[in-house]
């Protein structure tokens, strides 16, 4: 196939008071007619910077391009004016980002913002772009588009805002598309449907992708090539069968570790350490510091691209003739020294203890959004935790997830039902003294490590605020010792207590909320998607550290989240919430082996697994349509509007809650 863009050489830099950023250090990419290249690698490797390079959308007050060329169609982008790239940008090259709410203007309708893209680039009448843009509507599979190109944004699901934004980025056919992360703040059924919509409008058009993404997932889905960057460089570019099958570089090594398992759980592989400053970009190898099979000459010399076949390269010195032959470690070896490293010897797990900690009794929690209009956010939902154990609680966005976890932990008040903690209800009326006796055995640990932390305190008074409330401290010297243990224990040091949370990385200001929820001494813990806001390798590192906290002091999980492969890997048992209610709850094997309900099907047939062949042969069960709202839920079953086995039965009766087999239990017309 016939090169469409080439990248060579490419070094861009940013200008900052700290000093010169090298964010882009000699990458060499290439992109042929009619094929999808994914680059992968963790947040500051060179992902988005290089993609946006290729449209000159880097801000002009602090990047450069400092040297190498773009050629697309042979012509090198570098040189061009703005005026020149006008005509190039949504023409010929067009973009997806990674949040369609903020991609799109608020103020303006759908139809105006697809249709301002045609005119622009198009000799057409204004009827005509309207024509075009209701065809392109159904292209990506808007229903009744004739309406819906007279509402706005805020009036579509997050999912629909998406396939608005792959309408505008197709609205002139264009030759490349470049996709940054474009599922990542998607549902897994909505992640599932545009994945499918990318690859038909790739076959009918013939369109070339560039995908940027951190789930090999995604990668296995829809790649045919695979670029994997690390500190501004390719580090290893193959198709995605020899990456995947045949990784060369440790990092790549490290990424496909870190990825769960569905069939097994053991432990992840978490790289160790994080990625260098590219203010001082290292002399060597940039991987040495966290690199297990680092050689000398890796902290000495950068190495070069090693050619392994005509489309398979790496850059590892490990290649080279004369370096010691190293395989790539068996998954249980990995698995051994990832779980000695971060949680000791590998010991026998002691079988749980069936006593309730936390039992749910028909909660509700409703919201009142207008002066008729009430949210039924938790509509009767009943379940029990035990001590010791991780419940996972899964489902797409709205289901009530959070608010169920935000309920239970008295940030919302109950608007029926109980929540019992060791036997005593929380939503009573209680004196002060019983509030902070709850709140010190029951901590929360929130999705966004950004938003959580107080950016005006050090890490230190972040840790110890719940020392000061409940007086666990008698001494300043006392405090102190107690915040340098609590860093310690989530694989940070003492030196990090006087520093700030914008010193942090992602991953590092999370241990630090970990920190937090565990200096009250817990005994049980609702994790609100902790690790959503991270790179897989990081979540890795996330979840090996909580594993070994439950493990060592006895800790109860509530782990929301709506990736099932980690769910999976985490819990215990795992309950399936769909708009409001719990569909199916089972242990977390005979879930994912057996699921009954329609719905944790489809659900479970949308995670996209880290296995080319695999992904490329399984069938989806692809849900239509979107979640309905809560202030006016179907009758019968919830689910019914969606489900692709309805009858008039599930239509009008609600299901009845029912143990099948032995602790599973579904609410299913369709089950016996």
């Amino acid at each position: 196939m016939e090169k469409i863009l080439e990248i060579n050489d490419l070094h861009v830099s940013f200008h900052t008071y700290a000093g010169k950023v090298q964010a882009v250090r000699g990458v060499n990419l290439y992109l042929k007619k009619g094929e999808t290249l994914a680059i992968v690698g963790e947040s500051g490797s060179g992902k988005s910077v290089t993609s946006k390079s290729i449209m000159k959308l880097l801000p002009s007050q602090s990047a450069e391009i400092e040297t190498g060329k773009i050629l697309f169609e042979g012509n090198d982008l570098v040189g061009f004016s703005e005026g020149e790239m006008e005509k190039i940008r949504g023409k010929e090259i067009s973009m997806i980002f990674q949040d369609p709410m903020t991609a799109l203007n608020p103020t303006l309708t759908v139809g105006k913002q697809i249709s301002e893209s045609i005119l622009t680039h198009q000799k057409v009448s204004k009827k005509q772009a309207l024509q075009k843009t209701i065809e392109l509507l159904k292209l990506v599979g808007i229903p009744n588009p004739e309406i819906r190109i007279n509402q706005y944004p805020h009036q579509f699901s997050g999912g629909m805002r998406q396939r608005v934004v792959i309408a505008i980025a197709l609205a002139c056919s264009p030759k490349v598309i470049i996709a940054d992360e474009p599922t990542t703040a998607l549902d897994v059924t909505i992640q599932a449907q545009i994945l499918d919509l990318l690859k038909a409008i790739q076959k009918k058009m013939g369109t070339s992708i560039i995908i940027i993404t951190h789930d090999l997932g995604v990668v296995a889905n829809i790649a045919d090539r695979v670029a994997v960057m690390y500190a501004g460089k390719i580090i290893e570019t193959g198709t995605v069968e020899e990456v995947f099958y045949h990784p060369q570089h440790p990092y790549t090594w490290g990424l496909l570790g870190s990825m769960p398992n569905m069939e097994t759980k053991d432990e992840l592989v978490a790289i160790p350490g994080s990625p260098p400053d590219l203010l001082h970009p290292p002399l060597g190898d940039a991987f040495a510091e966290r690199n297990d099979y680092a050689m000398k000459i890796d902290y000495l010399r950068e190495p070069p691209m090693f050619k392994l076949s005509e489309t398979h390269y790496a850059s590892t010195w490990r290649l080279h003739e004369k370096a010691p032959k190293i395989e790539r470690p068996s998954l249980s070896q990995r698995h051994v020294k990832a779980v000695e490293q971060t949680i000791g010897p590998i010991g026998e797990i002691s079988d749980k203890q069936m006593e309730p900690l936390i039992e749910i009794k028909h909660l509700k929690k409703y919201f009142h959004v207008g002066k008729k209009e009430v949210l039924k956010a938790v509509d009767d939902v009943s379940f029990t935790i035990y001590k010791g154990e991780t419940l996972g609680l899964v489902g797409e966005s709205g289901c009530g997830k959070s608010t169920t976890g935000r309920t239970i932990m008295r940030l919302y008040d109950a608007s029926g039902g109980e929540v019992l903690f060791q036997k005593e209800n929380v939503h009573e009326k209680k004196n002060l003294s019983q509030v902070k006796n709850f709140n010190r055995k029951v901590q929360m640990i929130f999705q966004d490590p950004y938003a959580s932390l107080n950016p005006r305190k050090t890490v230190a008074d972040i840790i110890a605020e719940g020392i000061d409330i409940h007086g666990l401290s008698k001494t300043k010297e006392e405090r102190q010792a107690k915040v340098y243990s609590l860093l310690e224990t989530v694989g940070l040091n003492k030196d990090h207590a006087n520093r700030y949370p914008h010193e942090f990385s992602g991953g590092q200001r999370q241990r630090i909320g970990i920190a937090r929820a565990l200096a009250v001494e817990p005994e049980f813990i609702i994790a609100d998607e902790p690790i959503s806001a991270l790179d897989v390798s990081i979540q890795a590192q996330v979840v090996n550290l909580m594993k070994k906290l439950q493990k060592e002091k006895g800790l109860t999980y509530l782990f929301i989240a709506h990736d099932l492969s980690m769910v999976k890997h985490i819990s215990d048992r795992v309950g399936v919430m769909y708009l409001g209610g719990i569909v199916e709850l089972a242990s977390a094997d005979d879930l994912y082996a057996e699921p009954l309900h329609p719905y944790t099907k489809a659900l479970l047939s949308a995670v996209p697994v880290p296995d080319p062949l695999v992904e490329k042969q399984r069938e989806r069960i692809i849900l239509q349509g979107d979640l309905p709202s809560p202030s006016n839920p179907p009758s019968g079953c919830r689910f019914s509007t969606r489900c692709p086995l309805a009858t008039d039965l599930c239509r009008k009766a609600a299901p009845e809650w029912k143990e099948i087999k032995s602790k599973h239990w579904v609410a299913c017309h369709l089950v016996d």
